[in-house]
């Protein structure tokens, strides 16, 4: 079941009162002339068919558009046809496009604090993640990675697992020689630590990659095993919360700032800890549904609920949360504090 928003209203419900999209119609039913209406641009990697795309994206498309009585306008471009998964959030910030969302794992060493959060033990749920992560930014934390860009929420995936093809994981050996997509450089330390070779390849690609045998299995989350069809080709999952990925929805700077003060207003007012907490409820509900759906498909499924504390996972979760701290560390920043500040807000996140 869907988490609620601040004063009870989902994503629908904050539809339903503000109205359906006007187009170009005021509030009043007057006509707005074609060189009033902002376009924006927004460019994302899921699917059309996905709930990222249905239940987080075009629902906050058409709230903007409704909020501005048909002043802003926004154009989606799904499956990366705008952008590449890769590359987004530079486009955003170039103007490219207008606004972007982008996993910050997609580009290895550019959210270096941001990443923190991603680390085991942080987050059991989307929802929590993404309340970590947007208290972060708004406490000045890790605010200072967007500065080229005009940021407007935070959002995270659920804890990612492990899924192959008939090779069960239930220890770290058992991923020795096999070839697992990671979503980041911390999933792949972990990965690596534990005798895996990861490799590195956008969401859009891993179909294609499953099926020619180029991996033997991915790290992901249920979520988007589902939004990607992987259950199709997968049929062995070991639920690990061992990491979990991070991403944004940002704005081209100069396109904010040229917008007038009551539609930085309609932006400001969808922007922020109560979009990143729907956006979280959306993949957590997505996460049970594929979850369940591939178990009523038969596929084995493996837990290991407290890999912290297992025995034979704790070493390798340890061994790669120690090496992404000192990598940060060297590069002259302050992994240890943002480490600790991402604790206090897990807790505070908490549900």
């Amino acid at each position: 079941m869907r988490k609620k928003l601040p004063m009870g209203l989902t994503l629908a419900a904050l539809l339903a009162l503000a109205g359906c999209s006007q187009s170009n119609e005021t509030a009043t039913g007057a006509s707005v002339s074609n060189d009033e209406v902002t376009t924006l641009r927004l460019s994302h990697l899921w699917p059309a068919t996905s709930a990222a795309h249905t239940e987080i994206i075009e629902p906050w498309a058409k709230k903007i558009e409704a909020d501005s009585n048909g002043r802003i306008k926004v154009e989606i471009y799904p499956s990366a046809t705008l952008s590449k998964p890769d590359a987004t959030y530079e486009a955003a910030a170039k103007g490219t496009i207008d606004i972007g969302t982008q996993l910050q794992g997609y580009t290895n060493g550019r959210f270096p604090l941001t990443q923190v959060a991603e680390l085991p033990g942080l987050s059991s749920s989307a929802t929590q993640m993404n309340c970590m992560l947007q208290t972060l930014y708004d406490e000045g934390v890790i605010a200072q990675e967007y500065d080229d860009t005009h940021l407007l929420f935070m959002m995270g995936t659920g804890p990612g697992g492990i899924h192959t093809v008939d090779r069960p994981i239930r220890k770290p050996s058992d991923l020795s020689g096999l070839r697992i997509r990671r979503p980041s450089a911390i999933a792949g330390d972990i990965i690596e630590s534990a005798g895996g070779t990861p490799v590195g390849l956008p969401a859009t690609d891993l179909y294609t990659s499953l099926q020619r045998g180029v991996l033997d299995g991915v790290s992901l989350t249920w979520d988007a095993m589902g939004a990607f069809r992987l259950i199709e080709l997968t049929n062995t999952h070991t639920n690990i919360p061992f990491y979990s990925s991070a991403m944004m929805v940002t704005m081209n700077k100069n396109k904010y700032n040229n917008l007038p003060d009551d539609l930085k207003k309609v932006i400001d007012d969808n922007s922020g800890m109560a979009m990143a907490k729907a956006a979280g409820s959306v993949f957590d509900a997505q996460d049970k549904k594929y979850m369940a759906e591939a178990q009523e498909k038969g596929h084995t499924m493996i837990n290991i609920p407290d890999p912290l504390n297992d025995p034979q996972w704790k070493a390798p979760l340890e061994a790669g949360t120690k090496k992404y701290l000192n990598d940060v560390s060297a590069l002259g920043l302050d992994a240890q504090t943002v480490y600790q500040k991402a604790q206090e807000a897990s807790a505070a996140c908490k549900v």
